[in-house]
């Protein structure tokens, strides 16, 4: 159930094209809109895509990954356990400030007479331009041109290069490149989804200096202690004569250049920014980095920088692109709309996640500080299969962040009671920071969704050595926790149960037995017993050090597997249908027929306990789980649970509508996957939540590749093997990608009534399609026919249920 269309822009203005997100003229009606999706980012340092000149602004924003101030959570009333500090990403100094005079007229986009204005978004060189031809009051026309990137190779760096060309007549030309911090913080406003505004300045001054042309300056946030340092740095080539001044204070810098500028002579300003920050390193040492970095700039060049952009974005589509074509009949802008649209979402997840080195992903990215900058489950869960199948090394690191807290995952565990680790459900630094624990700290399902995504990463990379290091570790200790907090209840034939958590739908919050949450810990606590095993049996060293770590006990292990291979599963025999959580169904439907769409999303309309009181989803819940642990279902049983669930979810969250389409498909509902589809992969371009101006929906971007590579092309990868199901959408004729598995790269193209698979490179690898196997050997493409779709709808369900008749879905895979 969803309450908004997608707002496509104006194509006038913002037209369809392959590998640019374009605007083709000033628009202010969307200018929040479009600072979000417009922003530059690497993974570690993020800008919000604001003019060069420093207003119009919406909400500007320069964001580091990791980078954050802490505060107390008040609470009315404390209790034992509830977290006690949060953690809120900091907007750090701005440096992309270039302001331009013209005969000392500031150039003010809003009230400018613009003869050409054009600005984009490359996704192919990753850089952000802009073109404009701005004609003076007095008849005086300038051409102004910008290229902003934020380098992917070089981590703390980003650059803008600004030109500037009076075209008719000479004139006094003035560019004042700026810094500033701005102490002022944006209150939430009363939506817990913003971040929260602060009474005091974040960021107190330590050094600051001019050099030339150089401008540094370092700050420290008041409690986190973090520090920060910030730098400059500056080219400046024209052959028209001209003077410059640098000036700063503590919380700004400037190197304003005077220019007689005569006509048809360019003035290009080249303008290097550096960020650093630490936790433990002074802010003096982070200024010589930031000279470092600033020094390697000047030596090499914007050019250089623009090459290696370049380069580094040519290695990412060769392993990621989506590419599609579309019916010959159809209007041709919708296939470029499309292509358009997936490459961007694609686009902003790489931005996202690339360089976020010993940290997470925001839920945000580095767009906007909505959500406070924290990490959540959305990492393994929406972006980890996109990672793992096409960056491997960017999913190992965000796995090797969550190891990196494991120590603060032991000690969460125990200040709530239980053995073992419990991640944190919200978190930058490792330390829980929720303050609504109903639908935070109980969201206990984070464990497993990070050892889904740990298991899916060895299975698929065959990275063994990951698992012998660190996965084995966070498996013990995950496991402790699952079997701390379960219990097996004489209520139900002593089966295991889990009671007091919160799924992944938080319109269902502190609730027994609920079925997505016990089925993703029963995988957890499979999947450790089975590694623990393996390497008591096979690595005995590694079995000897694991010990020496977490002081196993093989009892333990014995423990795991029994509550696995016991764990309660609540199913209804009369409806045929898995239960939510053990109540749901003696809960009172949500009345949807006279709940008008203004009331949406719920949360900010309702009481919780309103909204707990009442079948009614923000989040899939059933549905997710029948998607990731879609070989413990049996056929019926999809189309059963999808049939009930799908009406009692309101689309009040980003996640849901890529995992509706996915099922929506494996069930052989197309029409409806494609319809679920469109809300997904236009989550942001279209605006369809209404709150892109907060920053981009990161999780639903990673989504959108589920869609065509697990919906449309129908993979399914149950313990690392690969088969495809595909079914493709009326309007798209073709689709092709690239999986990278086990160091290989597979190429799929499935298109009108076939399907070719292959293996690029490598040696072999064997897949199956539509219940065939296929061994693929190098550089040997194999064309196989797909089955018409009407003809595998009663097929199409089962080719994720195994043909042995043997397989019992309520015990282990092998």
């Amino acid at each position: 159930m969803l309450h908004h269309e997608p707002l496509i822009p104006p194509r006038y203005i913002y037209p369809p094209e392959p590998w640019r997100w374009v605007e083709k003229q000033f628009y202010p009606k969307l200018l929040v809109q479009m600072e979000t999706l417009f922003s530059t980012a690497n993974g570690y340092l993020g800008m919000r895509g604001v003019f060069e000149e420093g207003s119009p602004i919406g909400q500007n924003g320069t964001f580091i990954n990791g980078f954050y101030e802490s505060w107390p959570i008040v609470y009315a009333e404390e209790a034992y356990g509830f977290a006690r500090t949060g953690q809120t990403i900091v907007n750090a100094t701005d440096s992309k400030i270039i302001r331009l005079y013209v005969d000392d007229e500031p150039f003010y986009l809003p009230t400018a007479n613009l003869l050409k204005f054009e600005r984009s978004l490359d996704m192919q060189n990753g850089t952000l331009d802009r073109e404009v031809l701005w004609q003076t009051p007095s008849g005086k026309q300038v051409s102004i041109r910008s290229r902003r990137l934020v380098s992917f190779e070089h981590r703390h760096l980003a650059a803008i290069s600004y030109e500037v060309t009076i075209l008719n007549a000479k004139a006094p030309i003035v560019i004042s490149s700026e810094m500033h911090y701005d102490a002022s913080a944006r209150a939430s406003e009363g939506d817990p989804r913003l971040a929260k505004g602060f009474k005091e300045r974040v960021l107190l001054p330590e050094h600051y200096w001019v050099k030339d042309r150089r401008i540094i300056l370092s700050h420290i946030t008041r409690n986190s202690r973090m520090t920060l340092a910030c730098g400059v740095d500056h080219e400046f080539e024209t052959k028209s004569p001209y003077s410059y001044e640098s000036q700063c204070s503590e919380d700004d810098g400037k190197v304003v250049f005077s220019v007689d500028a005569q006509p048809g002579v360019p003035i290009r300003l080249v303008k290097y920014m550096t960020y650093h920050t630490s936790d433990h390193f002074p802010a003096q040492e982070l200024c010589e980095r930031a000279e470092r970095t600033l020094d390697r700039a000047i030596t090499h060049g914007f050019d250089n920088l623009l090459v290696s952009q370049r380069q580094y974005l040519d290695d990412f589509w060769d392993r990621s692109d989506l590419k599609i074509e579309g019916d010959p009949h159809a209007p041709s802008d919708t296939i470029e709309l499309m292509q358009q649209v997936l490459r961007f979402n694609l686009f902003h997840v790489f931005q996202a996640s690339a360089r976020s080195e010993g940290g997470g992903v925001p839920a945000k990215g580095l767009t906007s500080h909505a959500y406070e900058g924290n990490y959540f489950w959305d990492m393994e869960i929406y972006l980890q299969p996109f990672l793992t199948y096409t960056s491997p090394r960017i999913a190992k690191n965000l796995l090797l962040f969550r190891y990196s807290i494991l120590d603060k995952a032991r000690q969460r565990a125990r200040e709530v009671n239980q053995d073992g680790a419990l991640f944190p459900w919200r978190t930058i630094n490792g330390e829980e920071a929720s303050a609504y624990y109903a639908a935070g700290t109980a969201q206990y399902h984070i464990n497993a969704d990070i050892i889904y995504a740990l298991k899916k990463y060895v299975d698929i990379t065959g990275d063994d050595e990951f698992l012998l290091n660190e996965g084995a570790e966070m498996l013990v200790e995950t496991a402790r926790m699952w079997y701390s907090l379960g219990f097996f209840s004489k209520r139900v034939a002593g089966q295991f149960c889990i009671h007091g958590v919160t799924g992944p739908d938080e319109y269902n919050a502190v609730v027994n037995n609920n079925t997505y949450t016990n089925l993703m810990a029963r995988e957890n606590l499979w999947y450790a017993a089975s590694t623990v095993e393996m390497l008591r049996d096979r690595h005995p060293d590694w079995f000897i050090a694991l010990v020496d770590k977490t002081k196993l006990k093989l009892s333990e292990v014995k423990n795991w597997r029994k509550a696995a291979d016991n764990m309660y599963l609540p199913f209804d025999e009369r409806l045929k249908i898995h239960i939510q959580h053990d109540t749901f169904l003696d809960e009172k439907v949500w009345d949807f027929e006279n709940t008008p769409p203004d009331k949406y999303p719920l949360l900010l309309h309702f009481h919780p306990l309103v909204i707990y009181r009442h079948q009614v989803i923000k989040q899939a819940d059933i549905v997710l789980a029948m998607f990731l642990l879609g070989d413990k279902f049996s056929p019926e049983q999809k189309r059963h649970n999808f049939d009930y669930y799908d009406p009692l979810t309101t689309g009040d969250s980003s996640l849901s509508v890529s995992i509706q389409s996915i099922v929506s498909a494996e069930i052989g509902y197309l029409e409806q996957a494609t319809e679920y589809a469109k809300y997904a992969v236009l989550m942001d371009l279209g605006d369809v939540a209404g709150n892109v101006k907060d920053g981009c929906h990161i999780a639903a971007m990673g989504g959108t590749w589920m869609v065509a590579v697990y919906g449309f092309a129908g993979m399914r990868d149950y313990n690392g093997h690969l088969s495809f199901h595909p079914k493709l959408p009326e309007i798209v004729k073709r689709l092709r990608f690239p999986l990278t598995i086990q160091g290989q790269r597979l190429e799929v193209d499935i298109q009108g009534t076939t399907a070719t698979y292959l293996l690029q490179q490598g040696t072999q690898l064997a897949i199956s399609h539509q219940g065939k196997d296929i061994q693929l050997l190098e550089g040997i493409p194999v064309t196989v026919e797909l089955k018409p779709v009407l003809e595998l709808k009663g097929e199409l369900i089962k080719s994720s249920w195994p043909s042995d008749p043997t397989f019992n879905p309520n015990k282990q895979d092998d």
